[in-house]
């Protein structure tokens, strides 16, 4: 074998090595890097709306009507165990003694229909005006 031929031999041969370990891997390792691209710049959630198939299973079956506990827990003590934007303490007389003084419908009006800082319902559109009053009720037992 001629000495030129050995030598083409040995282009062709890492040609083919030099082929086969960057390009080949890279071609078949593209769908991956897209696939990683696309999965970190998708939406983080998903939007369902009521009406929407998605929608039917996020409503949970009424249960009736839930305990003065439960809606206080849910989200009376949110502002009412901290005195937050000045809501009157739980079960704290001298914090209560003033708007008790105005009557226990009054009382029961603000919470339902909101007053200063405090929201209609304390954010809670779900509770009914009977749920709420009963919460009032458990925030003034022993008052």
């Amino acid at each position: 074998m001629k000495r030129w031929q050995y030598d083409l031999r040995n282009v062709i041969s890492l040609t083919a090595l030099i082929i086969s370990t960057t390009l080949i891997p890279n071609t078949l390792m593209a769908g991956a890097v897209e696939d990683g691209i696309i999965s970190r710049i998708q939406a983080v959630g998903n939007i369902c709306i009521e009406g929407h198939a998605c929608a039917e299973a996020l409503m949970a079956a009424p249960s009736g009507p839930r305990s003065a506990e439960e809606v206080y827990n849910s989200g009376c003590m949110a502002c009412h165990t901290s005195g937050a934007a000045g809501a009157p303490k739980f079960r704290d007389v001298a914090a209560w003694s003033t708007r008790l003084d105005k009557g226990l419908e009054m009382l029961y009006s603000n919470a339902i229909n909101g007053i200063g800082a405090m929201p209609a319902k304390g954010l809670c559109p779900k509770c009914s005006d009977e749920e709420i009053e009963i919460a009032v009720d458990y925030m003034l037992e022993g008052i």
